[in-house]
């Protein structure tokens, strides 16, 4: 005659599996917003050495990753596993993400060995978009 879950001598079970469930849903939910980022981080890609280098912030929501490597005497230019020959589609979908988010901003991963010029060309790019927030990546030990 009790109420549900006891064993007879009137002290209450607890229950495992709902609370299982509940650690699988949130597990799920946090892979799933963080492999995206991970995903579009170009392994190629050698980062130059900056003492100064700071630690990245938390909130990755706000900002996107634009890599740009240098390969056989030129720059190729990579944004969610899409490269970019023609800036000009690039420039359009940066713009739409600035329109949607006034915070939106951009890390540039620029290879150590890219050439000055070619990091100007990427924050003309950038900027064309009406983007004023640019960061650089670069690690802060060799």
């Amino acid at each position: 005659m009790g109420g549900g879950g006891g064993g007879g001598d009137g002290e209450p079970e607890f229950q495992i599996a709902p609370m299982i469930d509940v650690l699988l849903v949130l597990l799920i939910f946090f892979m799933s917003i963080t492999s995206a980022q991970v995903l579009r981080i170009d392994k190629e890609i050698t980062l130059p050495v900056a003492a100064d280098a700071k630690k990245k912030e938390k909130n990755m929501m706000n900002e996107a990753a634009l890599n740009v490597r240098w390969t056989k005497g030129k720059s190729l230019i990579m944004f969610e596993d899409t490269r970019y020959d023609d800036v000009q589609p690039l420039v359009e979908l940066l713009g739409k993400r600035k329109e949607s988010n006034a915070k939106y901003r951009v890390v540039i991963r620029g290879d150590r060995s890219l050439p000055a010029i070619e990091i100007q060309r990427v924050m003309s790019v950038i900027a064309q978009a009406g983007i004023d927030d640019i960061s650089f990546s670069a690690l802060n030990k060799n």
